[in-house]
Formats: C-alpha cells, sequence, structure tokens
C-alpha cells in the first residue's frame, strides 16, 4: 500500500485509512477484529473525532492500542473544533480543553495527524496557524490540516505561515469521490468540484477524503428507481453521477474489477496526494479496499470517468 508522507511524521500515511465513527468500547470485539484486519492488509492510519460517537471512538482506539502495544506503529488521526449545539469550537480554549480530553480518551500524550473539524471564518486565519503550531511545539500533535475548510482559507492558512516562520497546513480533508455531490451532506460540508480539484492539482496539498465511496452510491445496491434511501437520493442522485455509474461498471469489467473498486481507485489515482477514509465491517470488504490500491488508472481514465471527457 503506498503511504503519504506529511512533514513531522515518522511514516507516511497509508493511502487507505480506517474510519470509526461507529467505534465503542460497547462493541469492542468488532473494533478489534476490524483494526487487527486493517494493519494486516497495511494500513496504519484510523480515523477518529473528538465527537464521533460521543468520544466512544477515541475510548475503543485507545483500548486496542494499548491492548496491542502498538502505539508507534499506528498514525492517529482525530479532530476537534466541530460546532456544540451551532456554537463554534475554533478558538484557542476550546481546542485545547478538546484535545486535552482526546489524549486521555486515546490513552496517548501526542496526536500523530490532527484536523479542525470545521473553520470559523469569523476568526482570522492567522490566529488559527498561531493556536496549531503552538501545539506542534508543545509535542501534542505532529501534523495538521482542515476537515471542510475552502480552498481560500487554506491557501491563506499556509500564505500567512509562510510570511510568519510557522507550520502551514499539512492536508485537506473534504469529500472527494466519483459521484459528486449536488448539496453537502451534513451541514458546512465540503465537497470537491472542478474548482477544489484543479487547486489541488495546483497546489499538490494532499487530500484525506471522507466518503470516498459516496456512501455506497457505488455498491449496485441502489438503482435510480430505488430511492429508500433519502440521503443517498438528495446528495448523489442525478443524471450525471448515474452516468459516472454506468462509465465506473464499464471500466470494471474492462479490467476485471468491481465497480465501487473503480470508484475508490479514482480517489487514490489522482494526479496529488490522496487518500481515503474507508469503513469496511467484515474481511470482503477489507480485500475490496485492498484490491482498489493496486488498480492504475490513467489520467485519461480519470478524465473520461469524471465525464470531464465523452
Amino acid at each position: 500500500m503506498k503511504h503519504i508522507q506529511l512533514p513531522g511524521l515518522k511514516q507516511g500515511v497509508s493511502q487507505l485509512i480506517m474510519g470509526s465513527d461507529y467505534f465503542s468500547p460497547d462493541v469492542y470485539e468488532l473494533v478489534s477484529a476490524n483494526l487487527d484486519a486493517f494493519v494486516a492488509i497495511g494500513g496504519n492510519t484510523i480515523d477518529t473525532a473528538y465527537i464521533y460517537a460521543g468520544g466512544k471512538s477515541e475510548q475503543a482506539i485507545g483500548m486496542w492500542l494499548e491492548e496491542r502495544g502498538n502505539r508507534e506503529a499506528i498514525n492517529v488521526w482525530t479532530k476537534g473544533g466541530h460546532p456544540h449545539h451551532g456554537v463554534p469550537q475554533v478558538n484557542k480554549q476550546a481546542i485545547h480543553d478538546e484535545l486535552m480530553t482526546s489524549l486521555e480518551r486515546l490513552r496517548t500524550d501526542y496526536i500523530d495527524v490532527y484536523a479542525l473539524h470545521r473553520d470559523d471564518t469569523n476568526v482570522p486565519v492567522g490566529e488559527i496557524v498561531e493556536i496549531l503550531n503552538g501545539h506542534v511545539e508543545a509535542g501534542r500533535i505532529r501534523a495538521f490540516g482542515g476537515s471542510n475548510w475552502t480552498t481560500a482559507r487554506l491557501q491563506e492558512a499556509n500564505e500567512y505561515a509562510a510570511a510568519h516562520g510557522l507550520r502551514g497546513f499539512d492536508f485537506s480533508s473534504p469529500n472527494l469521490s466519483l459521484a459528486k455531490a449536488q448539496e453537502p451532506y451534513w451541514a458546512d460540508c465540503i465537497s470537491v468540484d472542478g474548482e477544489i480539484l484543479a487547486w489541488h492539482e495546483e497546489t499538490g496539498l494532499p487530500i484525506f477524503s471522507w466518503s470516498s465511496q459516496a456512501r455506497g452510491f457505488f455498491t449496485g445496491r441502489f438503482t435510480p428507481e430505488d430511492r429508500s434511501d433519502a440521503d443517498l437520493v438528495r446528495v448523489f442522485y442525478n443524471d450525471d453521477n448515474w452516468e459516472r455509474y454506468r462509465r465506473a461498471e464499464e471500466l470494471g469489467k474492462q479490467k476485471g474489477f468491481s465497480t465501487i473498486q473503480i470508484a475508490l481507485a479514482y480517489v487514490l489515482n489522482q494526479s496529488f496526494p490522496t487518500g481515503a477514509i474507508i469503513g469496511p465491517r467484515n474481511e470482503a470488504e477489507m480485500k475490496s479496499c485492498l484490491e482498489a490500491t493496486t488498480i492504475p488508472l490513467t489520467p485519461e481514465e480519470i478524465k473520461w470517468l469524471d465525464l470531464r471527457t465523452r
């Protein structure tokens, strides 16, 4: 499996990143089995957040890390700064308090990869860069980025960092998938469109994508006539996305892979570094994701899948 190098990390981030929004000590047997299977296929990075499962996700990961004794071999990625009851939490005190709680839950004294779950454009971006650099200097975090940040704010942040001799944002985490979101899946979320894609192609800033397989859109369980999943219909059902599905299916048949594997390969074969958060819950799904990392797609195939060429 390929790895993405970030400043400050002892080891690169595996292209496949294990999602953990369903993790909890209440299902620890499932958590430990899935994390063991993930490591067995070469994965080394786990995605979690202060808010996931009310903190239980971080707790379960901390239990597993302590039980396996493999903290140095694993990149822990957690997030803070998600609004609380509509109140932004992107400020010095809130970031500090959430980060310290996350460290305690995860049973560690440092976070390899940290992201602000949301932005607060009312806060000067230079102030945010200063706060995050303070945590880097204190040894609490090693690399940092923004989840659901606009490219304009990312660029402003990195220009400020460069001008002041500070660390800038090392990555972005929006939704990047072959199916394009016609509206946010959750409030204030960012999905990659043509303009965002062009910015990352120009800057080379890595993307670690959530919902990289479009919430199951490419599994074959859904059709244009099946409107049982209201959120999937709201976000992804349109003629262009069904044409992308058709092309992924066609290319998969040519290459000997499933439609959803081609959709994941689309994310992993961009011209800039990309990682994909995955959520397999059994051996077959884990194997499917691993096989997708072996599929090479040419720039021409990427553009064809994405309807940029006919």
